[in-house]
C-alpha cells in the first residue's frame, strides 16, 4: 500500500513535518499576564501524542494592548518565554514540530472571553483587576456596532507594531519554535489594514490594494530579517472578509504573491472575520477552494482549513492538488487522536499512535474484527472458548 498524502513528510527550508495535518491556533483565552502553564502543555501537548505533524499555539499578543482578550498568551515579555519552551520541548519529545502565531488584535482587542458573552470589555462588565483598554487599528472605524472607536495608528506608532513583532519572533526562537506564522486574518489588525472595511486611510497605507497591503508587508518583511533563514515562515489569511464588499480572493491571490516574494513559506488560509456574518458558500470543506486557487495562481503551498472532519476528507484534499498541508482546529479539541485514527483508517497501521498506545490498540481491533460489532441492548456479548 502506498504511503498516503496525508503521512508523506513536507520539508519546508530547514524543518521538516513528519506528516502533513496540522494543529490550526485554537484561543483559549486561558492564562493571565500572557504567561501559559500547566493547561497549556496538557491541552497542546495532547496534539503530539495523537500524531500531528505541526502544531501552532494561538493568538499569541506581541504587545499587551495587541490580546485580544486578558486571558490571551503573549510575548511582549522574556518572562514569557519559559513556558512556552516548556510546551515546546514536550511537542518535540512526543514527535511534532512546534509552530506559533504572532498576533495583534487592534480594534477587535480588549474583548470579553466567549464564556463572558460576545463584545468588548467595559468598565460596568470587566472582571475584577480586568480593566478595558483603548484599541487602535488602521482607521478609526469600529469592527461592529456596539463596539468602541478605535485610535488610528500612526505612522510613528506604526514603527512600533511592527517592532513589537519582531521581538515577538526573537523570543519564538529562544523559545525552541519551528515555525512562525503572522496572522493577518479574523479581522485582527493586519487584516484591518488589508480590508476596505477598515482601512480608510489617506496616507501611504490606505487607498488602492497596493497601498493596503503596505503595513502587513513591512511586519512580514521584519519578521522574516530576524527569523532564521532554516526556518519556514507562514501567513494566516482570511481569504475573504465575510461581507462580499470587503476583502477578495483576487485580493488575497495578490497578497499571497508579495509574500511569496518576501520569503513567506505556506499561506494559512482561513476567512471572515470583518464585515458581520458570512456571504459565501459554508459546508464541509468550504474554504477549500481558495487554499486551492491561491496555490495554484500565486504558486505558493497553502494549508486548508474549514469543516475538515473525516481522514478520506484530508487525504483528497492533498491527493487532488487543492493545498499542500491540511489543518482542523475544532476538530481536533473533539478528538486530539484525529491524525493517529487517520493514519489507522487510511493505512491500517497503528504506528503514528505513541507506543504507549499503539500496540494495545493494535490488539484489542484485531479482537473486535473477529466479534464483530456490538449490536447490543445486552450489555454483555461474548463468544465460547473452542
Amino acid at each position: 500500500m502506498s504511503t498516503p498524502h496525508l503521512f508523506t513528510p513536507l520539508t519546508l527550508r530547514g524543518v521538516t513535518l513528519p506528516n502533513r495535518l496540522v494543529v490550526a491556533p485554537m484561543c483559549q483565552y486561558s492564562v493571565t499576564d500572557g504567561v501559559v502553564g500547566d493547561y497549556h502543555l496538557a491541552h497542546l501537548g495532547r496534539f503530539a501524542l495523537g500524531g500531528f505533524g505541526l502544531v501552532v499555539v494561538e493568538a499569541t499578543g506581541v504587545t499587551p494592548e495587541g490580546r485580544i482578550s486578558h486571558g490571551d498568551t503573549g510575548l511582549w515579555s522574556d518572562e514569557q518565554v519559559p513556558g512556552m519552551a516548556r510546551v515546546v520541548d514536550f511537542l518535540h519529545a512526543h514527535g511534532s514540530k512546534a509552530g506559533i502565531q504572532l498576533a495583534h488584535a487592534g480594534a477587535k482587542a480588549s474583548s470579553k472571553r466567549p464564556w463572558d458573552g460576545e463584545g468588548p470589555v467595559t468598565a460596568e462588565n470587566a472582571r475584577p483587576g480586568e480593566e478595558p483598554w483603548q484599541t487602535v487599528s488602521a482607521s478609526p472605524v469600529p469592527v461592529a456596532p456596539g463596539w468602541p472607536t478605535p485610535h488610528a495608528l500612526t505612522v510613528e506608532e506604526l514603527a512600533g507594531v511592527r517592532e513589537a513583532f519582531v521581538a515577538a519572533t526573537r523570543r519564538s526562537l529562544d523559545a525552541g519554535f519551528d515555525v512562525v506564522e503572522v496572522h493577518a486574518a479574523h479581522g485582527y489588525l493586519l487584516n484591518q489594514f488589508l480590508s476596505p472595511l477598515t482601512n480608510r486611510r489617506d496616507d501611504e497605507y490606505g487607498g488602492s490594494r497596493e497601498a493596503r497591503m503596505g503595513f502587513p508587508l513591512e511586519v512580514v518583511e521584519a519578521v522574516r530579517a530576524v527569523w532564521p533563514q532554516d526556518r519556514p515562515l507562514f501567513v494566516r489569511v482570511s481569504s475573504v472578509d465575510g461581507s462580499k464588499d470587503g476583502v477578495t480572493v483576487e485580493d488575497t491571490v495578490a497578497f499571497a504573491r508579495e509574500l511569496r516574494a518576501r520569503g513567506v513559506d505556506a499561506i494559512d488560509t482561513s476567512g471572515g472575520g470583518l464585515g458581520g456574518g458570512w456571504q459565501h458558500p459554508i459546508g464541509y470543506g468550504y474554504q477549500v477552494p481558495h487554499a486551492a486557487r491561491i496555490r495554484a495562481e500565486a504558486g505558493i503551498p497553502t494549508m486548508a482549513v474549514g469543516l475538515i472532519v473525516d481522514a478520506r476528507q484530508a487525504e483528497a484534499v492533498l491527493e487532488q492538488g487543492f493545498a499542500d498541508l491540511v489543518a482542523v482546529a475544532r476538530e481536533a479539541q473533539d478528538d486530539p487522536n484525529f491524525a493517529a485514527r487517520a493514519a489507522r483508517e487510511l493505512t491500517g497501521s497503528h504506528d503514528v499512535y505513541p507506543v504507549q498506545a499503539g500496540p494495545r490498540l493494535a490488539s484489542r481491533d484485531r479482537l473486535l474484527g473477529r466479534l464483530g460489532p456490538w449490536t447490543g441492548p445486552d450489555p454483555v456479548q461474548v463468544t465460547q472458548p473452542v
